[in-house]
């Protein structure tokens, strides 16, 4: 059982920058995968960003996010972080965390792979 906590969110002009948490508890996470999905109103859950939890160097984003957003791991704090910067309007929505054991590098932007689920933290940009 892994249990995820995120925070972090909240309004924000455009242009300007969060980061968002996601905190984990619980089993201890070895062969998996983290990984950060969004949610708009009248949209569908989207993949955002998703980093292994024992490589250094795997971490893959969605185009729209590229060079913007950086994920990123504190295995001592069982906590990762989605850094986002130059926000636009269009990445307003509800921010997810998700945790599990089955991703793999391909698999690892799809949601049905992933067993945790944390309660979701609001991001909104306007100015």
């Amino acid at each position: 059982q892994v249990t995820l906590v995120e925070s972090g969110g909240g309004l924000v002009q455009p242009g300007g920058s969060l980061t968002l948490s996601c905190a984990a508890s619980g089993r201890t996470l070895e062969d998996a995968y983290l990984a950060w999905f969004r949610q708009a109103p009248g949209n569908s859950r989207e993949f955002v960003a998703t980093i292994n939890w024992r490589s250094s160097g795997y971490t893959y984003y969605r185009d729209s996010v590229l060079g913007r957003f950086t994920i990123s791991k504190d295995i001592a704090k069982k906590t990762i972080y989605l850094q986002m910067n130059n926000l636009v309007p269009e990445d307003t929505a509800v921010y997810y965390c998700a945790a599990g054991d089955r991703p793999t590098h391909m698999t690892s932007r799809n949601p049905d792979f992933y067993a945790y689920w944390g309660q979701g933290t609001q991001v909104t940009v306007s100015s």
